[in-house]
């Protein structure tokens, strides 16, 4: 795990340490739904309670966890039932504090169900990005508050689905998308200091992450037998039917996300939480051009690397100043190359951009502001040596989590609702269409359409199974 992770993993636990010290207030929004249980928590259905599931079942756990949903029956049981500890530890090791479990939670195998449920107030989405969507507008449909993983969307259709439906019930329920990142106070600290002109008018930001993708090397699998009871069928959902193979769905994200049935890449997934920094400092919306450099398109298989180019209308800010702004997206071994081939003497000797496996690199007309989760840098150094930092605007975050919970409870936004999101992944999933397509698109935002290229539709957005459509 590399030292990225380890933050995101501190953020994770210091979401969970402040939600389970709020003081639980009454509900205020107006859904039927939203009404506190005899307890004054929440009701909570839980939808995926593996991997990062996990991790978002502990982040709202301190509120009821009513319900839980999963299609693979380990993790019901992981939820439910607390491992066995060693009778004899090792005496040098500290046992290590038992994680929480839910064992008077109500069950299901499929999502579409647990949000039939009324007693649910608010629902946790942890599944495939082909089931986000699909699941969160339900969710919304049924007047349920809705925490979400990234990315929001698996189409852009979808994601401008998801800002349009959460925008008809804005003033009745509160959304939040899984980029826990948003929540550090570094990132807080780079938005002011863009804001503020630190570095002068940006005129492009470059994002990046060192991952990449192993091919898919078989794109349909031969037919096993489900030993272990996996719900398939509800696994599967929107997608394309197809006899059960567990190596679709073992190993989590970094397998599944592979296929572009079922994800969308390291853009679409780091490219959440990365991306969302420009987004956010640079006050971006909706791009006029899409340009993706990378391998051959293959239909099953995402890209092991691309170089993404997005344009964005000039808007008149001190960030801008009317001048167009490009952002730009790497990931793969070619792309960290082309990354710090650019990049490296623009910073000079201040920081070695081979050594940041993921960031972002502000260009400013005064100088480069180049940061990651933890830590930024501002180049050239010699002119910052006596730069005054702005104060702090930006109030510290409640923590991820306990923002959403927060937000139920009082009718305050949370900072990433789908509105906020579902532009940005609106944005990011237009990269993966204009690798897909091979060309440069000129964006309708308006129509959905990429006026120049026809052929791009069938990638913005998809069919669904009957049954899991929205």
């Amino acid at each position: 795990m590399h030292s990225n992770q380890k933050s995101r993993r501190k953020f994770i636990q210091a979401s969970l340490a402040a939600t389970t010290a709020a003081s639980i207030a009454p509900v205020t929004f107006a859904a039927p739904t939203t009404k506190t249980a005899p307890n004054g928590k929440l009701n909570m259905g839980v939808i995926g309670c593996g991997g990062r599931g996990r991790s978002n079942m502990y982040g709202v756990a301190s509120q009821n966890i009513y319900a839980i949903c999963d299609v693979n029956p380990p993790a019901i049981t992981a939820a439910q039932v607390q491992p066995p500890q060693p009778e004899n530890p090792p005496k040098n090791k500290k046992p290590k504090k038992p994680a929480p479990v839910f064992p008077d939670a109500k069950i299901y195998s499929d999502w579409r169900k647990l949000i039939e449920d009324p007693k649910i107030h608010a629902v946790t989405i942890s599944t495939a990005d082909h089931h986000h969507a699909v699941a969160a507008i339900a969710a919304m449909r049924a007047g349920k508050h809705v925490y979400c993983e990234k990315p929001l969307a698996h189409t852009v259709q979808e994601a401008r689905w998801m800002q349009d439906e959460y925008l008809k019930r804005k003033d009745t329920i509160a959304t939040q998308m899984g980029t826990q990142i948003h929540a550090g106070n570094n990132y807080r600290r780079v938005v002011e200091l863009i804001k503020a002109g630190a570095i002068g008018p940006i005129k492009e930001c470059h994002v990046w992450c060192g991952r990449s993708i192993r091919d898919v090397k078989q794109p349909t699998l031969p037919k096993q037998e489900n030993k272990s009871n996996f719900a398939w069928e509800q696994w599967l959902g929107p997608a394309q039917d197809r006899p059960y193979n567990p190596k679709y769905w073992q190993g989590g994200n970094l397998n599944w996300n592979r296929r572009w049935e079922f994800g969308n890449g390291v853009l679409g997934d780091m490219g959440s939480h990365l991306i969302d920094l420009a987004y956010w400092a640079l006050d971006l919306n909706r791009p006029l051009t899409i340009q993706s450099q990378g391998p051959k398109p293959d239909i099953i298989s995402c890209p092991s690397w691309q170089h993404v180019t997005w344009e964005h209308a000039p808007r008149n800010t001190n960030i801008n100043l009317n001048t167009s702004t490009k952002l730009h997206w790497y990931h793969g071994p070619e792309g960290m190359k082309q990354k710090s081939e650019y990049l490296q003497p623009l910073v000079g000797k201040d920081t070695d951009m081979d050594k940041w496996f993921i960031g972002l690199a502000f260009i400013g007309e005064k100088g480069t502001l180049v940061a990651d989760y933890s830590k930024y840098v501002l180049s050239p150094s010699a002119d910052f040596k006596d730069y005054k930092k702005p104060e702090k605007s930006i109030p510290k975050s409640r923590g991820h989590y306990n923002e959403w919970i927060h937000a139920i409870k009082t009718g305050t936004p949370t900072l990433c609702n789908f509105d906020y999101s579902g532009k940005l992944i609106e944005h990011n999933l237009l990269g993966n269409v204009a690798h897909r397509v091979g060309k440069k698109l000129i964006w309708n935002s308006s129509t959905l359409t990429a006026t120049n290229a026809p052929e791009a539709q069938q990638y913005i957005t998809k069919s669904y199974r009957d049954g899991w459509g929205i």
